[in-house]
């Protein structure tokens, strides 16, 4: 198997500490209970606290340790080619109130960072999307006045500072790049400070809704809160119907030490090209770390080490780098309108509200959410409430992306049991691969480790029934229908399955 370049393991991650804190053991009550300890989920809880409610925040893992440790890490309220397709879809308000509440997201995160004295390396930069070629212009062209008119400081540019040659960009001044964990961790102390609770390893697998809410955690252990807020990424539970309006995407993500006199100087992306993102962080004096992210992947698709190996190429051909010291990946999810859900969980909740769907711009989002959040659940009006509401429906603006993610999953769900007999396929299985087969009439996920040992479990996802597929470079079983990751050996890495994959039993090969 391929070896791709680097530390397996996120910047960000490396780069801040680790955290600590205690599994929730015992039943506690609280006024709103946060599962999730990421961006929208610590946003949340921070603004709640502050507020004088009792918060407590659930997280499967460690807090600030998934999506949002595994970023880009923009800062941003300039979203690709978002606001020419809300222009066009629902109107310049839309497009309007899009720009503002994402524009407030980022100044809420710089104004906290001050206010706290959190040292996350925050950087005024300017963001560009560019066309791959000048075939591609008319786009740009139209973003520009898109987001011009929609209240940002845009303008057209058709020379992006980059080394190689582009089309045309949309530029928009005083955007922000910055340290997403330390941010985020101090947030966390801060929380702790105001009497927040904080509990990582407690996967949260049952919600009770009702006048008051139970949620209940593997260990068994419940919190009751008055209101609960869902920021696992993709919820974790399925009676608003959102896993059929939400499609997970993975990105690959390297880095590299350059030069600082010869990095980027601003944020940049293109849609072309398989989307390519690229920004750099400091990196000890005179260096600068770059980042290219890209590649973008429905999870469970095959060829995980040539996409790694795209980039890599990418990457090299067009910037001074000295050697790849880190590759990761990231994953998040796209709703059928491009627009996040934040808000009411679904038609029927009272206290239950939902943050997804930040179709890879979750730290602007997470940021708003939090906010947003904090002000429904007081009881505040909000201007954009209405664009984020998860229990909107658009057919016309979302049929086609309904109808294509519902029907690849369907695919998905069928022709992926069609997989080979036992024997050949267990054969066939490299040291340092796997591959779904049959096995006394069930199909199982099976790995071959490095000295030639089989583990399998069970190939069916506990989440809604979908095989998985085997991800050969994070060595892990991937979903390809709602984006849930598992571990060689079963357990749940990604939601929105709870439950770990059953171990099941080869010993008679």
């Amino acid at each position: 198997m391929a070896t791709i370049p680097g530390e397996p393991i996120s910047y960000w991650m490396e780069s801040a500490a680790h955290t600590s804190y205690p599994r929730l053991d015992d039943d506690v009550n609280a006024d709103v209970a946060v599962i999730g300890g990421g961006m929208a989920g610590l946003c949340t809880a921070w603004e709640l606290a502050r507020t004088g409610r009792s918060v407590v925040v659930l997280d499967a893992a460690h807090i600030a340790a998934g999506v949002s440790g595994h970023t880009t890490a923009k800062l941003t309220a300039q979203h690709g080619l978002i606001y020419a397709h809300l222009r066009s879809r629902f109107g310049a308000e839309a497009a309007r109130l899009y720009a503002q509440s994402q524009s407030e997201g980022v100044e809420r995160v710089v104004a906290t960072a001050m206010d706290l004295g959190v040292d996350c390396e925050i950087e005024r930069r300017p963001a560009y999307t560019y066309a791959a070629d000048a075939q591609h212009n008319s786009e740009i062209h139209e973003e520009v006045d898109a987001a011009r008119e929609a209240g940002l400081d845009a303008s057209l540019v058709t020379d992006t500072g980059l080394p190689f040659a582009t089309g045309s960009g949309i530029r928009v001044a005083e955007q922000v790049q910055f340290h997403p964990r330390r941010y985020l961790l101090g947030l966390a102390e801060d929380l702790t400070r105001q009497h927040g609770r904080m509990y990582e390893h407690s996967r949260v697998t049952h919600l009770r809704e009702g006048r008051t809410n139970k949620v209940t955690t593997d260990t068994g252990a419940t919190v009751t809160a008055e209101s609960v807020v869902i920021a696992t990424h993709y919820p974790a539970f399925d009676r608003s119907l959102a896993f059929s309006r939400l499609r997970p995407l993975r990105e690959l993500v390297i880095a590299s030490p350059m030069d600082a006199e010869l990095a980027p100087r601003g944020m940049y992306i293109t849609p072309h090209e398989g989307t390519r993102s690229v920004r750099s962080a400091p990196y000890g004096e005179g260096s600068r770390l770059l980042i290219v992210t890209g590649e973008k992947y429905t999870p469970g698709e095959p060829g995980v080490t040539e996409r790694f190996e795209r980039l890599t190429s990418w990457a090299r051909e067009r910037f001074p780098i000295r050697e790849i010291t880190h590759h990761w990946a990231t994953q998040d999810n796209w709703t059928t309108d491009r627009v996040p859900h934040v808000g009411l969980f679904h038609l029927a909740a009272r206290n239950v509200y939902v943050a997804t769907g930040f179709g890879g711009w979750g730290l602007s989002g997470g940021a708003m959410a939090g906010r947003m959040l904090a002000d429904l659940i007081e009881g505040k009006d909000v201007a954009w409430a209405g664009l984020y509401d998860p229990r909107r429906i658009h057919p016309i603006a979302e049929a086609g992306a309904f109808v294509k993610a519902n029907l690849a999953t369907a695919r998905h769900f069928v022709a992926d049991r069609l997989c080979p007999g036992r024997d050949d396929a267990l054969n066939a299985i490299p040291p340092g691969g796997g591959a779904v087969v049959r096995w006394k009439g069930q199909h199982c996920a099976v790995h071959r480790d490095d000295e030639g040992a089989l583990h399998a479990v069970s190939a069916v996802c506990s989440h809604l029934g979908c095989l998985v597929a085997f991800n050969e470079v994070e060595r892990s079983w991937d979903c390809p229908c709602h984006g849930s990751r598992f571990s060689i050996g079963g357990e749940v890495l990604h939601g929105p399955a709870t439950a770990a994959l059953q171990p099941r039993d080869l010993s008679d090969e």
